[in-house]
């Protein structure tokens, strides 16, 4: 197949990567891409925001299938543009983006298809925040109603820090405060074709900056997968997203077909396993941040036959995708002064001999090239990732890995799987 994917960042690195070590050879362009991405796609100058720019593109290069990575493209309607023209795409129109785009939009559909999530405030005004954080107390939990690159949400027992961060999103936008869930929290991604779901193997990302779960919200700083530790509570893997799929995705994707806005595309579910049971933290519309990084890798059936029968409304004629027995842990490497105020421009070394090490690959996050080489041009740079029989072995092999790159002011955790690694 010719296949386009959108975006520029390590999720994408992850999606095209995958498409590569499948046994038919694809011709595969992204738009814009990255440093790495560049050695393994052809790269396109094209605005994937532009709903006209891509839809013509696209037509003009006979393209057979575009994967959409990033929101803001679907929040821009660029999966619209290419239904219109008959062209089959991975991602859920505008409306339907809501699901992310907008907080409010996603607590109304799960009040109406009945999933289970946390109590929710929608503010207008500073004083309705405060008024909504004092009816929920603490921990506080605001977000922003709209899309935020990720940073749009704070959990906090500041309150001065929450009113200060709803405050900054306030506007024609309202701020949503919720009620907090405690538990230990899982990503589970979904296939939907707008009528049926196929699930992928659950994972768990590290959403703060530094060890111990300390520091401020990023977009990730590593992930694995699988999730051993669901056996206890669950009796395993299967049974977990079983109960998932049947108390959150299909109802979630038969109320949006019903309201006439059918998801296509990849429904991403942030979990929290409370002790009254799991329930819903938010939703995405496409593949999460660094959470592909290690789903993916395990994926043993084709990718690109997955997103097709999504994109064209067959995946009822698919099983549930098998996945290796594999672990999986990605570590992401970072730019000084991220989150707040990442320094970009700083060179990378070392990134062959990363590579090299047995079972790692590296998928670029935020990289361009120089005269000097490769430089890192944003907050999230790149993410090791490695692959092995165990997590002891998996995490030894990213580490090992990471050991070997250089970049000035880098940072990175080094208790992502930790908890694994000791069970």
């Amino acid at each position: 197949m010719r296949i386009l994917v959108l975006g520029s960042g390590a999720r994408e690195h992850a999606i095209i990567l995958a498409l590569r070590s499948e046994r038919t050879e694809h011709e595969i362009f992204a738009a814009p891409g990255n440093a790495g991405i560049a050695q393994d796609a052809v790269v396109v100058a094209l605005d994937a925001d532009d709903p006209a720019a891509v839809t013509e593109y696209a037509n003009g290069q006979h393209i057979d299938l575009v994967v959409i990575g990033p929101e803001a493209p679907l929040v821009a309607g660029v999966a619209d543009a290419l239904r219109e023209r008959g062209i089959p795409v991975f991602g859920p129109g505008r409306a339907a983006a809501q699901l992310e785009g907008s907080k409010t939009f996603a607590k109304r559909i799960m009040d109406a298809a009945g999933v289970p999530t946390g109590r929710a405030v929608r503010a207008h005004t500073v004083d309705e925040v405060a008024a909504a954080l004092d009816e929920l107390g603490a921990p506080h939990v605001v977000k922003a109603d709209g899309l935020a690159a990720g940073k749009g949400v704070i959990v906090t027992d500041d309150r001065e820090a929450a009113l200060a961060h709803a405050a900054q999103y306030l506007g024609p936008a309202p701020v949503l405060v919720e009620e907090y869930l405690g538990g230990p929290e899982v990503s589970l991604f979904f296939l939907s074709d707008g009528d049926h779901v196929l699930p992928l193997s659950p994972a768990q990302d590290y959403k703060r900056l530094r060890d111990g779960d300390e520091g401020p919200n990023t977009g990730g700083m590593g992930a694995y997968s699988p999730l051993p530790w669901l056996l206890e509570q669950f009796g395993g893997e299967d049974a977990f997203v079983d109960l998932v799929t049947t108390t959150i995705a299909e109802p979630v994707i038969h109320q949006l077909d019903a309201e006439g806005t059918p998801f296509i595309g990849l429904l991403y579910a942030g979990l929290v396993l409370t002790p009254q049971g799991v329930k819903v933290i938010e939703f995405n519309a496409r593949f999460g941040d660094p959470e592909t990084q290690v789903v993916l890798p395990r994926l043993v059936d084709p990718l690109s036959e997955l997103l097709l029968a999504a994109a064209s409304g067959h995946l009822e004629d698919f099983s549930r995708p098998a996945f290796a027995e594999a672990t999986a842990v990605s570590v992401v490497l970072a730019s000084e002064g991220y989150p707040s105020a990442p320094i970009t421009g700083r060179l990378l070394t070392g990134l062959d001999a990363a590579a090299a090490v047995e079972g790692v690959h590296l998928a670029h996050a935020a990289t361009g090239r120089s005269d000097e080489g490769v430089v890192a041009t944003g907050g999230r740079v790149l993410n090791v990732v490695a692959v092995g029989t165990t997590f002891a072995e998996s995490t030894s092999r990213a580490y090992s890995a990471l050991a070997k790159i250089g970049l000035d002011g880098g940072q990175y955790r080094t208790d992502i799987a930790a908890r694994v690694v000791e069970d």
